[in-house]
């Protein structure tokens, strides 16, 4: 029963109150995956799956934000299901999404039924939401090690896709965004030290041995800032740190520059990529620091940071508070119960659309949001509605901590739309933590809120 609270469970809870990294506390979502767009950060992560004792994965999902404060869960848009001709139901690993002229082109890896081969996928969809579907009806590409593509636009519109573990290859993608120009090659330079750091002794899983082999390892993400092109990548073996290259062309020659985040805390992989949003510069990457983490339970997590003047980038150190807010979280619009900063206990949904909502409520669970803005006069009602019925219980509104008497109260006792008079008067920036009481076993979904 959840609300006998051990000594153990109390210091998890605290960290977890005060932690931001990792972003998301609702799912495991390993491999983030960041894109800016319209004033908008997406990520778009894998999912290991709770009962994991390996990498299982099913399906890929979406987050958003607009403060890098709480971020919004917008659906499982896609899974292996998605793809055919696809071995289904495992092995939806790394992937990364963009949006090219109005269509948002999710590339992902899998592998191929028929061969058991890795093989390169791309869905299409009008809205990054989706729905999406196959854009080809088969493989982009196939191949051992095929996996962990980056999609790269450059500033003439013409598109790359790199991938690969323990091997890196390219091709220019064709206008259509779903085949290749002229196919794909090797990176130039790869198996050089000098391009991608020093060799060390790795396995080999294609030759079934040990060899030196040079310190990419996987996961590479291609960037560019002025004239320069930038890929990072987890590097050394395993466990991984984040290394990476720079090059004056996207075809190369590429030199390496050295390490520039440690291994990931409670993995031994730390996949991710780096994004410009708002003005500041983050890199994303992902750990094993949620309660169950661990190697195959990866959470995404991310960190601000600044180029050097020499447009190099500086060593970025893990930090438990992740980067400062860019913005507020407005309640008087409808805010999605999806909506959070952290969480204890409860789940989000994995259905495509976009109509969502928090599930597995039980008695002790909570949400988190960050930064609300309520402003210089006390609102006087707040509404929610909650869904899928099961039980009854409260759920209750509190501020900066979950001391104290709530601001907001409410009896749920069926599906409804609830509103009430707020119990005291809020004014200003506070963090809200919305908090569920009841009896034993699951009580109803949640799936928005907002005052009046």
């Amino acid at each position: 029963m959840k609300s006998v609270i051990s000594t153990i469970t109390l210091l998890m809870l605290s960290v977890l109150c005060l932690a931001q990294n990792p972003i998301v506390t609702t799912a495991y979502t390993p491999d983030p995956a960041p894109f800016a767009h319209d004033g908008t950060l997406y990520m778009f992560t894998g999912h290991d799956e709770d009962d994991a004792t390996y990498f299982k994965m099913k399906d890929w999902m979406l987050y958003s934000t607009e403060d890098m404060a709480n971020w919004t869960y917008l659906g499982t848009p896609i899974s292996t299901a998605t793809f055919k001709w696809a071995f289904q139901g495992d092995r939806a690993w790394a992937s990364q999404a963009v949006e090219h002229d109005g269509k948002w082109y999710w590339y992902v890896c899998l592998t191929e039924a028929a061969t058991r081969a890795d093989a390169l996928a791309v869905a299409v969809a009008d809205d990054p939401q989706g729905p999406y579907v196959d854009a080809i009806g088969g493989p982009l590409a196939t191949g051992w090690s095929f996996i962990d593509p980056t999609v790269f636009i450059d500033d003439d519109g013409s598109a790359y896709l790199f991938w690969g573990n323990k091997g890196c290859w390219y091709g220019k993608l064709g206008k259509d965004m779903v085949s290749f120009e002229n196919g794909y090659q090797e990176v130039p330079g790869f198996h050089d030290p000098a391009c991608f750091g020093p060799e060390s002794m790795k396995m080999n899983w294609a030759k079934g041995k040990e060899e030196m082999m040079v310190g990419y390892e996987e996961g590479p993400w291609v960037s560019k800032r002025g004239d320069i092109y930038y890929m990072t990548y987890p590097a050394g073996g395993v466990p991984e740190h984040m290394a990476y290259s720079t090059a004056p062309s996207v075809d190369g020659p590429w030199t390496y520059r050295g390490r520039i985040m440690d291994e990931a805390e409670n993995a031994f992989t730390i996949h991710g990529g780096e994004v410009e949003y708002k003005g500041r510069n983050y890199m994303f990457y992902h750990n094993g620091a949620l309660p169950n983490g661990g190697g195959f339970h990866r959470s995404a997590c991310v960190e601000e940071f600044t180029y050097n003047e020499d447009g190099t980038i500086p060593f970025i150190p893990f930090t438990k508070s992740g980067p400062e807010p860019v913005g507020t979280l407005n309640p008087y619009e409808r805010v999605e119960a999806e909506t959070m900063a952290s969480s204890w206990g409860v789940k989000t949904d994995r259905l495509a659309g976009k109509d969502h909502y928090v599930t597995k409520i039980d008695n002790g669970d909570w949400i988190k949001v960050r930064e609300v803005e309520f402003g210089a006069a006390s609102p006087e009602h707040m509404t929610i509605e909650v869904l899928n019925y099961k039980a009854s219980g409260l759920v209750e509104f509190y501020l900066d901590s979950l001391g104290g008497n709530p601001f907001a109260s409410f009896n749920v006792t069926a599906d409804q739309v609830i509103t009430m008079e707020l119990l005291r008067p809020v004014t200003g920036r506070h963090d809200v933590y919305i908090l569920f009481r009841g009896g034993d076993g699951q009580m109803f979904d949640f799936d928005w809120w907002k005052v009046n």
